[in-house]
């Protein structure tokens, strides 16, 4: 009986690490561009959302610029116009990742001025933020963008 359950512990200890490497395996598999486009997707649908709302009201957004999200050197008008231009421009960009890359890193400064200057205590959101901006900047829109489809017809002829 000892031997018994000695053989069929180690089969079952060989198939643990046999059905990690095979989950790990079916995970490598997927593919970065579905990454990329997830990441454009939720990140210009937040930043869109977050221009919006500005333009909603846009006599409270200049009031908020000037009392509650002050940026040195900046007149909150400006901030404000700045900002939200940023926010609608990179929001479009990414969306459909056309110029993926500069409109990672117009966000990607809207997120780090966010942080610095405005809400400093919410660090990891913005990281998170930050995270899929830096890898759209890295490694572009991916297979599933404008900027790709671009690419591959200015390149077609060569």
């Amino acid at each position: 009986m000892n031997s018994q359950t000695l053989s069929l512990r180690s089969i079952a200890d060989m198939a643990a690490p046999r059905a990690l490497r095979r989950v790990v395996e079916a995970v490598e598999r997927v593919p970065l561009s579905l990454v990329q486009v997830m990441g454009r997707v939720a990140l210009a649908s937040l930043f869109w959302k977050s221009a919006q709302s500005k333009l909603a009201s846009w006599e409270i957004t200049q009031q908020l610029f000037a009392y509650e999200y002050q940026v040195p050197l900046l007149s909150p008008e400006l901030a404000a116009v700045l900002g939200t231009a940023a926010e609608l421009g990179g929001a479009v960009l990414l969306f459909f990742g056309l110029m993926t890359r500069f409109g990672a890193l117009a966000l990607l400064g809207v997120t780090a001025t966010i942080q610095l200057f405005v809400f400093p205590g919410n660090w990891g959101e913005h990281l998170l933020w930050a995270s899929l901006l830096i890898l759209l900047i890295a490694r572009g829109g991916g297979v599933l963008s404008c900027d790709y489809l671009l690419t591959r017809l200015l390149t077609a002829g060569r």
